[in-house]
Formats: C-alpha cells, sequence, structure tokens
C-alpha cells in the first residue's frame, strides 16, 4: 500500500436541491462555492475555504429515487487501485454498489459497501501535474473527524485495517453504549467506529465539520431550517459536537475547539 492508500480525500452531498444546500452549508460551515463542469456530466459544486475546495453537491440522482435512501453525505477514499479494492470489498463480505468507472480529468471510483451495509466511496485520483491544495488538517472548514456507526465495532475495525491499512489507535469504554474504537492513518486519528445503537436502523459514516465555536454554529444550523438531533456535548480532547439534519433530511456533524 502507498502513503496515500487511505487517506479521505473528500466528502460529497447527494441532495434534491442543491441551491437551498449551498446556501445552509455555506453559512453554517463558512464554505464558499464553485461550479466545475466535466463534459458529459451534470455541473458539479465545489465547497471551499480560501479557494481550496474541500467537499462536493451534487443533485440526488433520479436512479436512487424511491430506494428509500435519503439525502445523504458520503466519504472518498484513496486507494491505489480502485478496482481491485472493489474486488477486495466484495471478496471479504462487502458488496459493490457502483462498479468502477471514470470521471474524465479527475480519477476512477466506485461505490462499495462493508459487510454490515455501511456505504463509502473509493477512488484512484487521476494523475496530476503538481498535487491538489490541502487545509492543514484542524482547519475550520475542513473535515476533523470519520465515525462509523457499524453492525459490530469490533469486527469493522479488523475490516477497514485490511482494506485500507488503518490502524486502531486506542479504544474507549463508553459503558451502556460499548466501546469506541479510534483510527488511525499513518500514525495520525482521523475518526472513530462504534457498534450502532439499536435505535439507529442502519449502519452507516457520518462527517464532522469543523466550525471556530459550537453555540453559534448552532445558531446557524436552526435559523437555516436545519435541525440539532444530539448534543451539544464535550468529547475527550476537550472538543465539543452536534449531530444535526440539514433541510432537505441530510445528517451531518459539527465540532468546535470551544462552545
Amino acid at each position: 500500500m502507498s502513503e496515500t492508500h487511505g487517506k479521505f480525500i473528500w466528502c460529497e452531498l447527494m441532495t434534491p436541491d442543491t441551491s437551498a444546500a449551498a446556501k445552509f452549508y455555506s453559512s453554517v460551515v463558512g464554505w464558499t462555492t464553485s461550479e466545475m463542469k466535466v463534459e458529459g456530466m451534470p455541473t458539479y459544486t465545489i465547497f471551499e475555504i480560501n479557494g481550496v475546495g474541500v467537499a462536493g453537491l451534487m443533485e440526488f440522482p433520479a436512479e436512487l429515487e424511491g430506494k428509500g435512501i435519503p439525502p445523504n453525505w458520503t466519504g472518498y477514499v484513496d486507494v491505489d487501485d480502485v478496482d481491485q479494492s472493489a474486488k477486495d470489498f466484495a471478496a471479504n463480505g462487502g458488496s459493490v454498489r457502483r462498479p468502477p468507472e471514470d470521471i474524465p480529468t479527475i480519477g476512477r471510483f466506485a461505490v462499495v459497501a462493508d459487510p454490515d451495509g455501511a456505504v463509502i466511496c473509493i477512488m484512484t485520483p487521476a494523475p496530476m501535474d503538481k498535487s491538489w491544495p490541502e487545509l492543514a488538517f484542524d482547519a475550520p472548514g475542513n473535515i476533523g473527524w470519520h465515525e462509523l456507526y457499524a453492525g459490530n465495532g469490533k469486527d469493522a475495525v479488523s475490516f477497514y485495517s485490511k482494506l485500507f491499512g488503518w490502524t486502531k489507535d486506542s479504544e474507549m469504554d463508553m459503558g451502556p453504549m460499548g466501546v469506541y474504537y479510534l483510527f488511525a492513518h499513518n500514525g495520525r486519528q482521523i475518526g472513530g467506529m462504534m457498534t450502532k445503537p439499536e435505535n439507529m436502523p442502519t449502519p452507516f459514516w457520518c462527517y464532522y465539520f469543523i466550525v471556530p465555536t459550537l453555540d453559534a454554529a448552532i445558531e446557524r444550523v436552526t435559523s437555516g431550517g436545519g435541525k440539532v438531533v444530539n448534543g451539544p456535548m464535550e468529547v475527550p480532547g476537550g472538543n465539543w459536537i452536534i449531530q444535526a439534519t440539514d433541510p432537505q433530511g441530510a445528517f451531518f456533524c459539527l465540532v468546535a475547539p470551544k462552545r
């Protein structure tokens, strides 16, 4: 595996109202937007901080209508060979939801799911003359944490360690909620996994966007038509988080160093 294999490189929102979503997240997170046009594909919106792209926005695909899939955020993980990684997901009990295909000038991607059904995207970026600019890991506007509510947290750690090369950094006993497993990529903590609560209908990945202060962001969420469904709460290390839904129903999370 290369050093980039297993690295989260993108986060993408599929929603039925891209204009409303662009306005909402620009207010809540502080993103600005630009448009990217790829031949033969619908216009794609980029969420940016200081001109650096951190996430994307697209219309909810017509082929997914009526299949019980809500508007949602999905993460993209860099892999060395997307075709091989898709085969590896299937061979280890997962599934391929959308076979590998090319996005002109961008890369080759696939939509896959782990053995419990949590969906994630994998991508082999196209070779470029220079690397994409990146924000500092803890910069406001960046995706600061990646979290999996798994069918079984311990099994999920083993599965993703094998597929992406992630390592278990540490674990925390949360009492009745079970064990929270922190995982790392190339020695850096990037997220956590836990067995999902019984009231969650299905395993899924969720993503935490960094904001400077949480209380002000909560006001922007609620005034913009979103809803806080959990929090605010302080987490180990001193950060504060909320979990929320946007006006179209997509689940997202915010993390801040202070209230």
